[in-house]
This record gives structure tokens, C-alpha cells and sequence, in this order.
């Protein structure tokens, strides 16, 4: 099994986080600037996020949606990727909120 068809897991992003071995997309820094979100608000959620929807069929390669709070204790939501050399991309970055998110960890249908 090559590095790119492997799971993204907590431990997976967590070593990238602490390697400093991840990228972020510019669409993620945009949506990170425009709810005044840090870069130490994004890595201290990683380091310890949790996973709650798995998209191991999205066509640009496998990724998932965690959550993490930051040292203010406010919960972010992050897509999680693999670039081409196997490291962390974060795909986007925001604060849950309504009508999309019913609370931190339940999606609105």
C-alpha cells in the first residue's frame, strides 16, 4: 500500500503538525484569515483533533473533516488532505456555525 491510498489519521496529522512538514491551500489561509483564525489557533486544534466524516472517494484524493478547539477553547473544523509527496495540505479551515452545522459536530440535512 503506497503512502497516498493510506487513511489520514490522528496520528498521521498530528506528526506532520509537529514535523512542520504540511502545506496550507490559499483557500484554507482565506477562509483562516477571514474568521480570525491563527496559524498557533490551527496547529494546537491538529495536534488534538478528532476526525468525525471520513471522504475517502473525494476525486482530488482521500481527505477528512476534523475538529479541534484552540487554546480559547473555540471549535474549527479542518479538511485534511495528502499532497503529492504524502504531507498534510489543509484544504480549508472555519468555525462551524449555523444553518450548515447544528452544533460542533452535526451536519444540517
Amino acid at each position: 500500500m503506497n503512502e497516498m491510498s493510506e487513511k489520514i489519521t490522528p496520528d498521521f496529522i498530528r506528526n506532520e503538525i509537529e514535523n512542520q512538514s504540511y502545506e496550507i491551500s490559499i483557500h484554507a489561509d482565506d477562509e483562516r484569515n477571514a474568521d480570525e483564525l491563527t496559524i498557533t489557533d490551527v496547529e494546537f486544534a491538529l495536534l488534538r483533533c478528532e476526525i468525525i466524516e471520513q471522504y475517502p472517494t473525494d476525486p482530488r484524493g482521500k481527505s477528512c473533516l476534523v475538529i479541534g478547539l484552540t487554546q480559547q477553547r473555540k471549535s474549527i473544523h479542518i479538511v485534511c488532505g495528502k499532497n503529492r509527496s504524502g504531507h498534510l495540505i489543509l484544504v480549508t479551515i472555519y468555525v462551524p456555525s449555523m444553518p450548515k452545522w447544528k452544533d460542533t459536530h452535526t451536519r444540517n440535512r
